[in-house]
């Protein structure tokens, strides 16, 4: 098990961490979900052993390891930016971790067949990692990563410079390997959907603080903040200011909206219902509410269409099946999905459902 106790970066006078605590449990897949600068990578080189938090702790089963360097940690890194042995072929570089650790010649040869079979590299095994492709290279280190069998993995937005078809098998298969070998797995990501794909526990990232950090499906359904559902939308979850009053969202220019029962214990006054892009749609249906907004642009994917909306100086991606040409600066009447909404209080706090009579 890792834990981090409290711990803080603050590094010229900026915080690049604050006041974080996490348990990670062996055998764990934890994603680290957050945009760029939020604080992913500053945190997984503390738990690496890289840099040492300025307050805080570092426990590793128990053991305090805040000032232990990483050389004597049984830790794998693997970075967007891939870093060989240059002078190593590409067998030389993933067995280099089995040399080191004295395995003899039978489990190395055994080991690279796996992890280069995995990876596809087995035709580029004599190779030098300069006559490799960038994505080749990334393969390298990973398959490095793998051979290792270390008990902290931490993948730094690992798959970002490999092919489409490539990325979402390794995400498939990743996970299972990591897991076989009791391992915890830390994986970096900016991109929401890529939490999805991987499951395992979700620790969503706002300015160097986890705001939330359980089951990914869970904190995924249900945020227990704004900032927490911006982190885990994309595209962006739509937003819309209203007032509570005498039991119903209201706003000028709108239709009200009955507030839920289990709602009705927020107070009345200014709130912020959340929702994400398919609960819009272009036809009415049952628990809908038509608003009317300006069309910005319409991205057609093949089987379905992001519409690009703007709404009282709000904007919103509606998801709509089909394709649909929707002229730009349009005004079109689109359906809100009343039923699933997310709504937040005055301070960005989910409100919660209570049960009736609670």
């Amino acid at each position: 098990m890792l834990e981090l106790d409290n711990v803080s970066k603050i590094s010229n006078g900026e915080a690049h961490i604050s006041d974080v605590s996490l348990r990670l449990e062996s055998g764990s897949l934890n994603v680290l979900l957050g945009p760029t600068l939020s604080g992913k990578t500053s945190l997984m080189r503390i738990m690496a052993g890289l840099d040492r938090p300025t307050r805080g702790r570092v426990l590793s089963d128990g053991r305090d390891v805040t000032g232990e360097a990483v050389q004597k940690r049984n830790v794998a890194m693997v970075y967007q930016q891939f870093i060989n042995y240059p002078a190593m072929t590409v067998y030389e570089n993933i067995a280099s971790p089995l040399r080191i650790a004295g395995a003899d010649k039978a489990t190395i040869e055994r080991e690279v067949a796996r992890a280069s079979d995995l990876l596809r590299l087995g035709p580029y095994l004599q190779r030098t990692p300069l006559n490799l492709s960038g994505g080749q290279q990334q393969r390298t280190a990973l398959a490095r990563a793998i051979v290792k069998k270390a008990g902290l993995v931490l993948l730094d937005e690992p798959l970002a410079n490999l092919d489409y078809k490539l990325r979402e098998e390794l995400r498939a298969e990743l996970p299972k390997i990591f897991s076989e070998s009791g391992a915890i797995f830390v994986y970096a990501t900016t991109e929401p959907s890529e939490a999805l794909l991987l499951g395992g526990r979700t620790a969503t990232l706002s300015q160097g603080r986890i705001t939330q950090f359980g089951p990914t499906v869970e904190v995924f359904r249900d945020p227990v903040d704004l900032i927490t559902a911006q982190t885990f939308s994309d595209p962006p979850m739509n937003l819309l200011s209203m007032q509570k009053s005498q039991g119903r969202f209201v706003k000028s220019g709108l239709r009200d909206i009955p507030v839920p029962a289990a709602l009705m214990h927020l107070e009345d006054g200014p709130c912020t219902l959340g929702f994400r892009p398919h609960n819009l749609s272009l036809n009415p249906g049952a628990g809908t509410t038509p608003i009317s907004a300006r069309v910005m642009v319409t991205e057609i994917t093949g089987s379905e269409s992001y519409v690009h909306l703007v709404h009282d100086d709000q904007r919103w991606v509606m998801l709509t099946m089909g394709i649909h040409d929707i002229e730009a600066d349009a005004m079109l009447d689109v359906h809100l999905d009343t039923r699933h909404l997310l709504v937040f209080d005055r301070n960005g706090r989910t409100v919660r459902a209570r049960p009736a009579g609670a």
